[in-house]
């Protein structure tokens, strides 16, 4: 066992000096190493196993453990490493890993907020505040129109058609795309601009373009909107994990499940691809099974 701890740590070495990878890529690969060795010794394996049996027996005890998916992604793919550098040292002559293959990602379906919680959630700002009326306008805009947290502090005056209900989006890899905005959301930024954003510039003498700043006149970050969405979900006492993509998840959500055809959401969302979209129709599956068990005389 000693001398697999020698290897060990020379292929961590290894890592650090020749291949120059960063500290916190060789604790990782230390770590699952580690993992490896104290399986081995649990089964009295005194030598690198040159079977792939042996190299799924200990996979299966992570997936036991419960471990996730990426954990025993990451595992396989440092054990891979390993082996490879093994071979090349003549330490082993046969790669075990070569026979295993990496577990299918888990295809994590987006969080999002029921009507009730978006409702709660948009009244949380309070609207008696400067501040709370650029929030409330901000959260109606991402609700009634989808668009990433980059794309709205990336909007500009010139970029929103009242008198069409359109907004004008740049979004990933500078594509245009013209997308409807609600009379609410329109009503809350003009309220906005007139009653705070309009005289905090006057006080700051500055000019912005952009429609949604910061208390002193600067252009919003991404971080601080998402600080922004993260306070008003905790006011609101909502459990679910909230990201900075929850409101645009929430929106797709929504529209399908209020019969919007899919490709109509692809435009809006500016997923290039149908396949990005078509994950949204597993929620609102769910939402149709619920009204069905809910509705259906006979169930």
């Amino acid at each position: 066992m000693n001398n697999l701890q020698e290897n060990v740590d020379d292929y961590l070495r290894h890592c650090q000096i020749e291949r120059g990878l960063s500290n916190n890529t060789c604790i990782a690969y230390r770590q699952d190493l580690t993992n490896f060795l104290i399986f081995l010794k649990k089964e009295k394996i005194t030598s690198w196993p040159t079977k792939a049996i042996d190299i799924d027996a200990f996979l299966a005890e992570l997936r036991d453990e419960n471990k996730a998916t990426s954990s025993i992604s990451r595992m396989i793919s440092s054990l891979r490493k390993f082996y490879q550098w093994l071979v090349r040292q003549h330490i082993q002559k046969l790669n075990p890993m070569q026979e295993i293959d990496s577990p299918k990602k888990q295809h994590l379906l987006p969080v999002a907020l029921s009507v009730k919680e978006v409702t709660t959630l948009l009244e949380q700002p309070d609207i008696n505040k400067k501040l709370g009326i650029r929030d409330r306008a901000l959260l109606e805009t991402l609700y009634a129109t989808g668009i990433r947290v980059s794309e709205l502090i990336n909007l500009k005056f010139t970029d929103l058609h009242t008198d069409l209900g359109l907004l004008k989006v740049f979004g990933k890899g500078s594509k245009e795309r013209l997308i409807p905005i609600s009379e609410v959301a329109i009503s809350w930024i003009e309220k906005y601009q007139k009653e705070v954003r309009d005289g905090l510039l006057l006080s700051v003498g500055k000019y912005n373009d952009y429609i949604f700043l910061n208390n002193r006149g600067g252009s919003l970050t991404r971080q601080a909107v998402w600080q922004i969405i993260k306070h008003y979900c905790q006011t609101a006492q909502i459990q679910k994990n909230v990201t900075p993509h929850t409101l645009r998840h929430t929106f797709a959500t929504h529209l399908l499940e209020n019969g919007a055809d899919l490709r109509v959401v692809q435009e809006i969302l500016g997923h290039t691809d149908i396949s990005t979209t078509q994950i949204y129709t597993n929620l609102s599956q769910k939402h149709i099974l619920e009204v069905y068990s809910k509705t259906h005389p006979r169930i």
